[in-house]
């Protein structure tokens, strides 16, 4: 009896302590890695890696480290199925022969500067003009045509990061100061797609940093059928030139109304001559006082939703107005006019000319930090 007694023992003990060894294995399992592969060589040489972040529920986002681009993003439908949600291109050429700035940081001063100058600290300083007699996207080689340092960071649990960056040197494109940013990739299983910016300058300068991802919920087609709400009842006018006016309006009663829910299309054609479709800058309520929630937009098809929520004071809306059907990009998607929108989140175009707009001065000793999330759900 005391035998069989003392086996029993010894065989719950065994069973225990295995059940132990395998909740060891499990936790020294290593997580998912971020995979790392050759894009693609640039024409001086150079290496261009591509980094692929893929979380628990198959959502995968693909960067590469030339313009710190967003080329593929993957997000599942109300049915469980994947779709490529951003224009991007499968190959590198593509993207060096020129583009309009998909999926890229733009940089150091996004969105436009009239006349391509400033003022700071009694110094007149002159930018590339290269959107008329403007400056746009950080002139003829912003951060989006530079290859950036880059690594995969780890993962831990929950979530997958990159880290890219770059050192814009003093007197590039204009710019005073050497800044030093970084943009910090991380995909949650929460499904969001969040970007972590940071910099620092030895000189006075301004700095307006972003990332112009272009979306189409539904993969493919027009987004016109989108419904979009954008938290903020004001707008900052524009001239001709798409350069504010330094006014700060109501969208209460025109087509840029979008404090509750539109199709993006309902009053496009109200919008023409210029700029031919949605290209406005909105004041976010929430005044880049916290993270809060600036725009969401659901694809009544695919049933995708997606929220973008930031510490920046303001949304630029656009949707795609040049484009015409000849970029073909991953899958063979054709990129027609109206084929996807930007929800850019920035200071105000134009900032550094406009008193009382948000300051975008950064100088020694400071740090240049904001966030941006892309949350992706169904309903």
């Amino acid at each position: 009896m005391r035998s069989h007694f003392l086996r029993y023992v010894a065989f719950l003990a065994a069973g225990s302590l295995a059940l132990l060894n395998n909740a060891a294995a499990e936790k020294r399992k290593p997580m998912s890695q971020i995979q790392q592969e050759k894009f693609g060589t640039l024409p001086d040489g150079s290496a261009v890696k591509r980094y692929t972040l893929k979380n628990k529920n198959g959502v995968t986002a693909k960067i590469i480290d030339y313009g710190a681009i967003v080329t593929e993003l993957w997000v599942p439908d109300k049915s469980g199925n994947l779709q490529n949600v951003v224009c991007g291109f499968d190959n590198l050429d593509q993207y060096v022969k020129g583009h309009p700035f998909f999926g890229a940081i733009a940089g150091r001063y996004a969105n436009r500067i009239g006349k391509g100058r400033f003022t700071l600290e009694g110094k007149e300083f002159k930018l590339a003009t290269n959107n008329g007699p403007n400056h746009l996207h950080g002139g003829n080689k912003g951060f989006d045509k530079q290859l950036w340092h880059s690594e995969a960071i780890g993962s831990k649990a929950g979530q997958q990061s990159v880290k890219l960056t770059y050192l814009s040197k003093d007197g590039e494109e204009g710019y005073p100061g050497n800044f030093t940013v970084t943009v910090v990739y991380t995909l949650t299983d929460d499904n969001e797609l969040r970007i972590d910016y940071t910099g620092a300058s030895d000189k006075a300068t301004i700095v307006n940093v972003t990332n112009h991802s272009y979306f189409n919920l539904a993969g493919s087609g027009d987004v016109l059928g989108h419904e979009l709400m954008i938290a903020a009842d004001r707008y900052t006018p524009v001239d001709d030139e798409l350069i504010p006016t330094g006014e700060i309006a109501p969208v209460k009663g025109t087509p840029l109304d979008f404090t509750e829910p539109h199709t993006i299309g309902e009053r496009i054609d109200q919008l023409k001559p210029k700029p031919g479709g949605y290209d406005h800058n909105y004041v976010l309520k929430s005044g880049g006082k916290g993270f809060e929630l600036a725009a969401r937009v659901k694809e009544p098809k695919s049933g995708r939703v997606m929220e973008v929520l930031t510490t920046e004071p303001g949304v630029q809306l656009y949707t795609a107005n040049g484009m015409d059907g000849k970029l073909i990009g991953v899958g063979g998607v054709k990129y027609v006019k109206f084929g996807a929108f930007c929800l850019e989140t920035q200071h105000y175009p134009d900032s550094p000319n406009k008193n009382n707009f948000p300051s975008v001065v950064l100088r020694p000793g400071e740090t240049y930090r904001t966030s941006t999330i892309y949350k992706f759900s169904t309903k």
